[in-house]
């Protein structure tokens, strides 16, 4: 989150392991479907990159809670709280390094996804 508040692709890309997959559910606006969406690491990178360069996407002081669900040696869930949505992520610590594996999200108004 912080990498896309100051963009830093850099960033992001430390924080994520190369198979990262970042999913949430959407509504198909021409069927009225649900479905899945999915994000790849790829994806999250360039989006840190350019997202917020102007530095109009995000309140003066976003909120940014974090909760520890539950941490083991080699693996953690958390959940992270902002402004507009919140992520349940899955770290796994892999050759001492800590990474994100998978993120699941929506929106704090789910009638948003669309």
């Amino acid at each position: 989150m912080e990498s896309q508040h100051v963009p830093n692709s850099a960033q992001m890309e430390r924080a994520l392991h190369p198979r990262m997959t970042k999913r949430t559910f959407w509504k198909d606006k021409a069927t009225g479907k649900d479905y899945v969406r999915e994000t790849t690491t790829e994806s999250m990178v360039l989006l840190a990159e350019s997202y917020n360069k102007k530095g109009d996407q995000f309140p003066t002081a976003p909120r940014k809670e974090v909760k520890f669900l539950d941490v083991s040696d080699r693996t953690a869930s958390v959940k992270l709280i902002a402004d507009e949505w919140i992520d349940y992520t899955h770290l796994v610590k892999l050759n001492g390094v800590w990474k994100i594996i998978n993120v699941l999200w929506q929106y704090n108004d789910s009638s948003r996804h669309q």
